[in-house]
């Protein structure tokens, strides 16, 4: 927290007066963030869960249609617990239960009619995956032929720029409205936005007010997020070209499997026919014991004693070389054996 505290204290201007229920450094923010992505305007949020449930309210209340087109391996599926239905009264329908966003096929297909067609950018629990431009820009299309409005869960739009090849503004012009965070990737201690229409920003300060999060300052949250802004966002295309130089190298490791190959963005899946606790365990050894941070995080899969993990290609690993990651990794493989007896 001292570090946080001494980044916060170089990196902002803390002789401008805090906000107050929501002006000050939270206007400057929203703004910011309204330009970069060519929106009429964005409301800031404590918590991405909270934005989210707004932006589906509104297309409900706009449309008329309460039901929502979601992947099932969507965050509002299986991060939120169903909170749009708990607290909205909405119901989902899946497009497609493929590891993948949906198609334009698939939302023309839908028998239920929708609301509101949300699309994840990227995937993150198929394994960070993203469609081409080509097929997002037809889901948009289908989306609205068939009379929904589009949110983008754009909690790591941030990244999705590389592989889409546009920019941020051009890829949210798909949507009606589009979620971003900042503690993901940008490193901000928390807080989200909802960006579209002046209309859906009027709606969602009520709704934000309604859910309870008109808090009376978030300064910190505000200034870590510009901060992030600033420092993190022109970083983001280097790691994403670094990532498939890492997941290259990780996959000549015995038994592992990399998805997608080559990486969408600077975010992978790995897997490696070890019991999660032995790996977790050699990642903890292996940075108690020779300061090396590898890849950690381990969970079982259905396979028995295949595990997994995500990979997050930052700052720190663009100096890893291929055969870096290649001599650690054997250490990495050693210590987890030795963990496994």
């Amino acid at each position: 927290m001292r570090e946080r505290l001494a980044a916060l204290d170089a990196s902002g201007d803390l002789d401008g007066l805090p906000d107050f229920y929501g002006d000050g450094p939270v206007t400057a923010l929203e703004e910011r963030v309204a330009d970069l992505l060519g929106t009429e305007a964005a409301v800031f949020f404590p918590t991405g869960t909270m934005a989210q449930q707004v932006a589906l309210r509104y297309g409900a209340d706009r449309t008329g249609n309460r039901t929502v087109a979601v992947h099932p391996l969507g965050h509002q599926e299986v991060h939120e617990r169903h909170a749009y239905a708990h607290l909205s009264g909405l119901r989902s329908t899946w497009p497609t239960t493929v590891p993948r966003n949906p198609t334009a096929d698939e939302i023309t297909a839908l028998a239920d009619p929708v609301g509101t067609v949300v699309i994840e950018l990227p995937l993150r629990d198929a394994g960070f995956v993203l469609p081409s431009w080509s097929e997002l820009t037809a889901v948009s299309a289908a989306a609205r032929a068939i009379g929904a409005r589009v949110h983008f869960d754009g909690a790591r739009i941030w990244e999705s720029v590389p592989h889409l090849g546009h920019a941020l503004s051009e890829i949210t012009a798909l949507a009606d409205s589009t979620y971003v965070s900042f503690y993901k990737t940008l490193g901000g201690i928390s807080g989200a936005a909802l960006a579209g229409t002046a209309e859906l920003a009027a709606y969602a300060r009520v709704w934000r007010h309604r859910y309870g999060g008109m808090l009376f300052q978030q300064w910190p949250a505000v200034l870590s997020a510009l901060a992030g802004l600033d420092r993190e966002l022109p970083r983001i295309p280097d790691h994403v070209r670094h990532a498939p130089t890492v997941a290259t190298a990780l996959t000549a490791l015995p038994g592992a499997r990399v998805h997608p190959q080559p990486p969408h963005t600077h975010q992978f899946r790995l897997w490696l026919p070890h019991p999660a606790q032995a790996l977790n365990d050699a990642a903890l050894a292996l940075a108690e014991e020779e300061k090396v941070w590898f890849a950690a995080g381990w969970r079982e899969t259905d396979v028995p004693g295949l595990a997994m993990t995500e990979i997050t290609v930052a700052a720190p690993a663009l100096e890893w070389t291929a055969e870096d990651i290649a001599e650690v990794g054997e250490r990495f493989l050693r210590r987890a054996a030795s963990h496994r007896g």
